[in-house]
């Protein structure tokens, strides 16, 4: 399967608002993710596998920090190593950026997500109580500095 990692266009919005659907309890809105594409702190990518979005992620860029916002593969294209293209396709954005750390929230359920971000050299910093609205679940805080 032939894959491309390029910017958020506002024609990808539709894709990816249907990832968010079926990724998060509580997804972004079309017109939430639109105003992601016209927010300059934010820098989103795509990952598209045989022309079809399957995954994206972003971060907002604050002073010299990354804030991962989001980041998710269509569970249906997971297990092929995506999510952690995203991610490193994300910090090198950020690197151009001259940004020296990335952080992000993580549910404390989500095992699998922890591994990938511990495995690309984040570290545990923190819980954020009950920050879960859903269901109240903890977040975990990860930081990666220097990128």
């Amino acid at each position: 399967m032939a894959t491309e990692i390029r910017s958020l266009t506002a024609e990808d919005v539709p894709a990816v608002v249907e990832i968010e659907k079926q990724c998060f309890a509580a997804p972004w809105s079309e017109k939430e993710m639109l105003a992601e594409c016209q927010n300059k702190m934010a820098h989103y990518v795509v990952l598209c596998a045989d022309g079809a979005v399957v995954g994206y992620g972003g971060f907002w860029h604050i002073v010299d920090e990354a804030h991962i916002t989001n980041i998710a593969v269509s569970p249906d294209c997971r297990r092929k190593g995506y999510g952690e293209s995203i991610l490193k396709a994300m910090l090198e954005c950020a690197k151009g950026l001259s940004i020296r750390a990335a952080t992000l929230e993580v549910r404390s359920s989500n095992v699998a997500a922890q591994a990938l971000y511990e495995k690309e050299g984040f570290y545990w910093a923190g819980i954020r109580r009950q920050y879960y609205l859903d269901n109240r679940e903890d977040a975990y805080i990860y930081w990666k500095e220097p990128l």
